[in-house]
Order: structure tokens, then sequence, then C-alpha cells
């Protein structure tokens, strides 16, 4: 069993509101080391200056979307291994499938419910403590 309260969170989503409510629901499980950032470029400069475990992601995004950091982020030595759940508004099959090939480790669909996140977090890493 992982604690959620030693566990670094990034948000990765261009809709405030959106990072708000993720943020929201973290806190609810326990988790206290929850950031975010706008778009895939931010999050790679803070994935290089900070220690994460886990990066919730939107797909769509302006300058880098979710696929692109998804395949950036998997692509490098020092970071490659982080955590990476893909928050979908749609099921598009197409984008499902590059993602399932560039190592996306579980889909959160929108809208979520403080459950169905902790559920996919437990999927990537087992039973959290904390909530």
């Amino acid at each position: 069993m992982i604690s959620a309260s030693s566990m670094s969170v990034l948000l990765v989503d261009d809709q405030t509101s959106i990072r708000s409510l993720l943020r929201n629901s973290l806190v609810q499980l326990g988790f206290v080391k929850v950031s975010g950032v706008r778009n895939g470029l931010e999050a790679l400069e803070h994935l290089h200056a900070n220690s994460t475990h886990l990066i919730i992601s939107d797909f769509n995004m302006p300058d880098m979307d979710g696929l692109q950091l998804l395949k950036a982020l998997r692509a490098s030595s020092t970071i490659g291994k982080t955590g990476f759940i893909m928050l979908t508004g749609q099921a598009n099959k197409e984008l499902v499938q590059q993602a399932i090939a560039a190592g996306v480790n579980n889909f959160l669909s929108k809208p979520f419910t403080t459950s169905s996140l902790k559920s996919r977090i437990e999927a990537v890493f087992g039973p959290i403590c904390g909530a």
C-alpha cells in the first residue's frame, strides 16, 4: 500500500477549473503534493526540476498536447517511468490507441468522480492510503 501524502502529482490541463476539480479530489484522497501547469511544455519544465510520481494530463491543450507530452516523457531516461493518466473528454479510438502505444498507464474520463480518480490511480500504483 502506498501513502498518498508521500506522492507528488502534476496536473496538466489548460482549463483552470479542471485542475481545481482534480486538486480537490486528490486532497480528499490524502494527496498533499499537487502541482498544476497549463500544457505539455510547462509540464516538461516542471518534471526536469521536480520529482513527480504521477502525471494526470488532458489530451487537448495548446503548445504541446497530452500525447506529445507522453511521448516526450517516455523517451526520457530520467523521467520516463513516471506514472501517466490521460484525461479524456470523449473516447476518440485513434487517440486512445496512440496513447496506449506510447505507454500511458491509464485513462480517466470527464466528468470524473473522486472515486473514479482513486480507482485509476490504484490501477497504476496499487492501493493508496491517506483518505
